[in-house]
Order: structure tokens, then sequence, then C-alpha cells
């Protein structure tokens, strides 16, 4: 059985390799590989993708761990495909969209290892965890026949009959479909040929900016799932009437940008999603309007804390505001860090306490971290992280923090610690 080659899950050699991965999902794969003439029956590079797919599991999908017959597709796959959490916020985004007791039809364009197709079809779960109704039908969409195989076999391993699996290229799909849906999704390869990672839409594939008209007449919604590195004004004009932007990030990294093209008035508004625990999350959201006409506090000295924007709201930009919503001082126009002498305990974000403020040199340095370890963090300053710490003789690590920034029009270097508050999830 070669890799990601399976077929009906009543195959005895499946089932069997299988329940191997399970039982040796906490071994050395690279051993197992190396012994599997031990194992004949055992389809041992199968078995492997499995184990690799159950350990991924523990973070990115722990839900699934609760399936035993669920098939883990190869590694690619894997990092391509969506998190439980963000999965998560896109179900939510349906509700948000066409409520929460609506039925509703909604197309997953590009399935993949098909976590949104799951999340969609399970969106009920995600309100009331004991809610078994369906409030929903996904029509996954993947030109990639294994994919679609391991996905027909998923489905069913999950329980849910209202997921159809189509193989195909996705627009020819629409284009030939004859039906409209509450709901489109799609989320483009963003690699180019080469393999080089791309962001910008006309770089992806598909390229969606030449089907837009063939989206928009199918559909009531439309989402857009976009690289963290996308220029968000740039996109909102390319693919036009975006009623909201979603910036989500987990545990302070930007995971993706949601585009929501659909019938509004207004401004676009963004959402800055800030997800630090499973089931929860925080939402900021502005015009940039709202943004250029906020005046912002600007400091005269840096006071005990210093607060660094979590990862969605660095990637929006509500930079003016963030110092109107938390009534803090930003320490200069172009430095995106903000400072106050209390202790602001539901910023979005991290938040130093400031031990002392250092001269950049090695003594300085080696003089208050006597261990030689700590974090770089630089915000317009004109040296990068790496090279600022290499040039302090420090080592990663320890629970110090080297701040360097610039204050008014000085550049200043700070020496902190993470102030304890509960937005770090601890």
């Amino acid at each position: 059985m070669s890799e990601n080659n399976f077929q009906d899950f009543q195959d005895f050699a499946k089932r069997e390799t299988l329940e191997f991965a399970r039982e040796h999902k906490d071994e050395d794969t690279a051993r197992l590989m190396l012994s599997a003439s031990r194992y004949p029956a055992i389809d041992m590079a199968a078995a492997v993708q499995q184990i690799e797919g159950l350990r991924t599991a523990r973070e990115k999908w722990p839900s699934l761990l609760q399936c035993e017959e669920f098939l883990y597709p190869p590694r690619l796959n894997r990092e391509q495909a969506s998190s439980e959490e963000t999965a998560a916020h896109k179900a939510y985004l349906v509700d948000e969209l066409c409520g929460v007791e609506a039925f509703v039809s909604v197309a997953d364009l590009t399935g993949g290892m098909g976590i949104d197709s799951i999340a969609f079809a399970q969106r009920a779960r995600f309100i009331n965890p004991l809610n078994t109704q369906v409030l929903a039908h996904v029509d996954y969409v993947e030109r990639d026949e294994k994919l679609c195989s391991l996905m027909e076999h998923n489905r069913k391993a999950l329980g849910l009959e209202n997921i159809s699996v189509h193989c195909g290229n996705s627009m020819e799909w629409l284009a030939t479909c004859n039906r409209g849906f509450d709901l489109l999704f799609i989320d483009p390869a963003r690699r180019s040929a080469s393999g080089r990672k791309v962001a910008a839409f006309e770089d992806c594939e598909p390229n969606i900016l030449q089907h837009t008209e063939l989206l928009r007449e199918h559909c009531r919604w439309l989402m857009v799932k976009a690289s963290p590195m996308i220029d968000i004004d740039l996109a909102c004009r390319q693919l036009g009437e975006v009623s909201e932007v979603h910036i989500v990030s987990v545990k302070g990294e930007c995971k993706e940008v949601l585009f929501v093209c659909g019938p509004h008035e207004g401004e676009t508004v963004i959402h800055c999603i800030v997800r630090n625990k499973p089931g929860e999350f925080y939402n900021c959201d502005f015009t940039r309007s709202e943004e250029a006409a906020a005046e912002p506090h600007y400091c005269t000295a840096v006071g005990q804390y210093l607060y660094e924007p979590d990862a969605a709201l660095m990637k929006g930009g509500p930079f003016n505001l963030i110092s109107q919503w938390m009534d803090l001082e930003k320490l200069a126009r172009n430095t995106h860090l903000y400072t106050s002498d209390r202790l602001v305990q539901d910023f979005y974000g991290r938040t130093f306490h400031v031990l002392k403020e250092m001269r950049p040199n090695r003594n300085a340095v080696s003089e208050a971290i006597p261990g030689g370890k700590a974090h770089v963090v630089t915000r317009n300053y004109p040296v990068a992280a790496a090279d600022l710490q290499k040039q302090l003789g420090l080592k990663e690590g320890g629970d110090l923090f080297v701040v360097a920034t610039t204050v008014g029009y000085e550049k200043k270097v700070f020496l902190c610690n993470l102030a304890d508050h509960f937005l770090q999830g601890k």
C-alpha cells in the first residue's frame, strides 16, 4: 500500500496499519522505518504518516484524537490545513452572517485536508457542544483524488453525512453545479510552481481575481482566506464589496486573514481576533476612518510597563485607537509600543515590566544580565533583533527581555520581564 493510497476502511491491512500507528505513536519514526522488515503485514510508510499526523493533532486538532478511524494526509497537506481554533472561527462567522439557527449551504472550494469543511458541517456544535442538530450542508471540492478519497473516509468516520465530496477543478465545478450557496469559502494555494511562498491573490492558485464574477453570482457571502503577509487595503480594493476583514491570531501568532465579501453599507470593518485559549477569543474592531481620526497620547518618559500589541493588532493597524481604547501613551508616531505607570490587565498582547533603562553595549548588558541569556525585541529601532542580540553578546533564553525602541526621537534600550496577566494564557 503506497502513501496516502487508502482504500475502503474495511480493508484489513489498512485497519492493521492504523492500529499499529496508534500503538506505536510515541516511538521514533525513523527507527520504525528501519525496522519495517520486522512487520511484513504493515505498510510502514503509511503507519509513519499516521503517527506523525497523530502528533500534529495533539496541538493542532485535539478533538480529532477522539476519532480512532480518522486518517491523516501527508505532511504538506497537514501543514497547509487550518488549525481547529481558526476553523472554529470560520464556523462562528457563518453563524454571524447567516444566523445561528438558520440552515445554510456552504461550498469549500479548496478542500485540502478538510478541516474547514468539518468545522462548517459541525457548526451547531460550536455554539452548544451537546447540539446534534444538522444546520449545514457542505460541498467539499478538491482536485487531488487522494485527498478526496481520504475526505470521503473521514467524513464517514466522523459521522458527517452532511458533507458531499467532489473531485475536480473548483471553478469548473462551480460553473456547472447550477446551484447557489449561502457561503462560498476559498483558500487559494499560496505556493508558486517552484514551491516559493506567495501572498498576493494574483500569484495564488486559483487566481480568484479572474473568477470574482463567477464566485459572486453563486453565493450570498464569499469568504476568502489569505496569507498573513497580504496587503489588506490593496486586497480590499481588488476584491470589492468587502464588508469585513478578520485577522486571526492564535497564542500571539498571526495565522490567517479572512475577507468577507457581500452586501453591506458603510466602510469595511476590520476585526482583530485574539485567540489565546480554546473556545475563547477577543475582538477589537475598527474602520480605517476611525483610526485616522483617533488622536493618540504620546509619552514624555517610559513608565513602569511597556505594552506590545498582539500579532492580530499589529497586522490590522489600529495603532492610534489602541492608545485611546486602553488609555495608554504611545512611545512615538512610528513606534507601536505603549506605556503606563499602572498595569492594564486586559491588554491584548504582551506586557513588560520595565526593570531599568540601560546602555546598548556589552559591558552594560553583562552587568545587568550576568547569565548572558535574554530575549531581544526591537520596535522602530535601526538594528534587527538577531543582530542586536549578537552585538550585545546575548544568548536566547531566560526570563529577561531586552526591548530596544524609539521613544520620541531617542533610541532607548530597556531591561524587562513579562508582567503577569491573564491574557498570556498561563
